[in-house]
């Protein structure tokens, strides 16, 4: 009387006994499997060094994946590095709007950028970036509790844009003093590449521009 083995008992068994191979070594090169990277009949050795293979062909794969996007993220950091210095070095509070836009657009490549900032002081009530604001813009504003990213729907504030007509998707970075519920600006980005800010997009990094920005125009403020 003989008893057949299924194969879940044959892998439980080898699973249990993981010195088989060990004992019975002439079975490595006896047993043959069909290899879907050669087309043909090979040992289990064989087999299995092209297992390995492909595992580490996908671990390299992998880690190559991975240094680059370390390196994309050193990069913006060298960027942040650079922008977040130029505001330091801006020679009066005056100057700051300035320079956090064109910071934006020479460093980190944006193609337009503007801002709009109301509640200023008298001194300042004067200047480009306290322009007028509809209530509707800053309602939208204080609803935005991240950056909004997407196609440009008519926005208002693509009109503060140097060529509004152009800008096919737009960044909107609301500008608050810490937790404050209600925002004091709004950052505008804009592009005529409609898949530069797009919904889909990660927003992390705009969110620390919009952080650092909102801790530089607060001393704008009345």
């Amino acid at each position: 009387m003989t008893y057949e083995l299924d194969s879940n008992a044959v892998a439980n068994f080898l699973s249990d006994n993981p010195h088989f191979f060990e004992e019975h070594s002439e079975l490595l090169s006896r047993v043959k499997l069909t290899s879907p990277l050669a087309g043909r009949a090979v040992s289990l050795q064989e087999r299995q060094m092209e297992v390995l293979r492909e595992k580490i062909k996908v671990h390299e794969l992998r880690l190559s994946e991975l240094l680059r996007i370390a390196e994309e993220n050193d990069a913006i950091t060298q960027k942040f590095l650079q922008w977040t210095r130029s505001l330091l070095l801006a020679r009066n509070d005056v100057d700051m709007p300035h320079t956090l836009v064109t910071g934006l657009q020479s460093i980190f490549s944006v193609p337009q950028a503007t801002l709009r900032i109301w509640g200023v002081a008298e001194e300042y009530a004067h200047t480009w970036f306290a322009a007028e604001v509809s209530e509707d813009a800053k309602i939208f504003c204080n609803g935005l509790t991240a950056p909004y990213c997407g196609a440009n729907q008519d926005f208002e504030a693509a009109s503060w844009l140097e060529d509004p007509a152009s800008v096919q998707s737009i960044a909107m970075l609301p500008l608050r003093v810490g937790g404050a519920p209600e925002a004091f600006g709004l950052l505008v980005l804009g592009s005529a590449d409609p898949q530069r800010f797009t919904a889909e997009m990660a927003t992390d990094y705009l969110s620390k521009i919009g952080e650092i920005g909102s801790a530089a125009m607060a001393c704008l403020l009345d």
